[in-house]
């Protein structure tokens, strides 16, 4: 096992996909070494991040933590990843079966690479889902593109005419959503909880040609075509990594890392979070009848990445209590905005899902193009609501209230037009 080889084709297939297709196409493999040297490590890592956040960090709502016990976490764990290293063969198969249909060639090991290399998007992103709500956000970004890169591997894979790699491609996602989707079921009644979840798959606007040497091209309008340019974006950001590594210049590799994370982010550049002091502005000293009690901003980085938020305490002799925040996504407002709405013209792209109980409701859905999750316990009165805004700022009100009413006033009580037009603010392009 190279786990060095692992990252290299991680990043290559996620950096330069259409370069790297038609080497995995043409290498030398079989099911035991795809299997040992790449889909057992690479599948396992999403599963290992979520068991971190079910069962050790917990899921927090309203002030209250919940975590899956260890014991159960741990027989989730193992069978969520049995489940997932057989539905990569099952889909394999399928894709296998396909071909024909598709104009493609038949070829087992062939279809393995397909779904191994193409899922590896969703693998990595869904480390993310240890972060709090944007880890939802960025899971789902990982999912698209992975759609993309099985659009763009099949003609190379399974021979398949470039013009039919868009049918061949949504059939193949239909089926792994659904298969997904009863995984989840499975998975989630044994560990005592509901993992239902998916993102739409309607929306999508693929098209197809033959181009010079068999390339496929896709409509850059569409949400493909703008994956397409961040993968543009990211090759080259990667041949410049490269170039700056051979070079020995730490201010230059310095560089090349930032250019590269802003490429895959979807930025194209660096983004200088706003200062604490900024940022806490859009805080106001009171909610109605609910007096400010305490306030806290900060700014943090991590890889070249920034991201800062403001908190805020709110409370009256009633026993109400409001928690009103402002976050400003920072260097990963790429994720957001590609995971939220791929496009302001195309927001069947953006994730939308609603759940009802006997005392509440919890539904996200798109509003003036900007995407909102809120959430109302009628017997407990609690609740949250939040909103994002310039695919950068989330701003989130949750607490005890009269209705869903008074945080839906709180999170307005917050300045978001001119929260909002600071979404370019710090931006450097590269």
């Amino acid at each position: 096992m190279d786990f060095g080889k692992i990252i290299e084709r991680v990043k290559a297939i996620l950096t330069t996909p259409k370069t790297e297709w038609p080497v995995v196409a043409t290498e030398p493999a079989t099911t035991s070494s795809l299997y040992a040297g790449y889909i057992a490590i690479v599948a396992a890592f999403p599963i290992i991040a979520g068991f971190l956040k079910g069962s050790l960090i917990g899921t927090s709502f309203l002030g209250i933590t919940v975590r899956t016990p260890i014991g159960m976490g741990i027989v989730g764990m193992v069978l969520h990843y049995a489940l997932t290293l057989g539905l990569a063969y099952v889909m394999a198969l399928i894709i296998n079966a396909l071909a024909p249909t598709f104009g493609g060639q038949k070829d087992m090991v062939q279809a393995l690479k397909t779904v191994a290399y193409a899922w590896t998007a969703s693998w990595i992103a869904g480390i993310a889902v240890i972060v709090p709500w944007l880890g939802m956000l960025v899971a789902i970004a990982g999912a698209v593109y992975a759609i993309y890169l099985l659009y763009l591997g099949l003609p190379h894979t399974m021979k398949c005419p470039a013009e039919k790699a868009g049918g061949y491609t949504a059939v193949s996602v239909i089926i792994a959503f659904v298969l997904s989707w009863i995984i989840a079921l499975i998975v989630g009644g044994v560990i005592g909880t509901a993992m239902m979840g998916g993102a739409a798959m309607s929306g999508m606007h693929i098209t197809g040609s033959n181009g010079d040497n068999g390339s496929v091209t896709v409509d850059s309008n569409s949400a493909l075509g703008k994956l397409a340019a961040m993968g543009q974006r990211a090759e080259q950001a990667s041949k410049d990594m490269d170039a700056a590594q051979k070079s020995g210049d730490s201010a230059a590799q310095s560089a090349a890392m930032g250019k590269m994370l802003g490429a895959v982010s979807g930025t194209n550049g660096s983004v200088e979070a706003l200062a604490p002091d900024q940022i806490k502005t859009f805080l106001p000293d009171s909610l109605g009848g609910l007096k400010r009690t305490s306030i806290s901003a900060q700014r943090n980085s991590a890889m070249g990445m920034q991201v800062s938020d403001a908190s805020a305490e709110y409370s009256n002799d009633s026993n109400q209590h409001i928690t009103l925040e402002v976050t400003d996504t920072g260097g990963a407002k790429g994720f957001v905005a590609m995971a939220a709405a791929m496009a302001p013209e195309d927001a069947a792209m953006a994730p939308e899902e609603e759940k009802e109980t006997d005392h509440g409701y919890d539904k996200t859905h798109t509003v003036d193009g900007n995407m909102v999750h809120e959430a109302w316990d009628t017997q407990s009165k609690s609740g949250e609501y939040s909103v994002v805004l310039g695919q950068r700022f989330t701003v989130k009100a949750t607490g005890n209230a009269d209705s869903i009413d008074q945080l839906k006033q709180a999170v307005s009580s917050v300045d978001v037009s001119k929260l909002e037009s600071l979404k370019d603010a710090g931006v450097k392009s590269n």
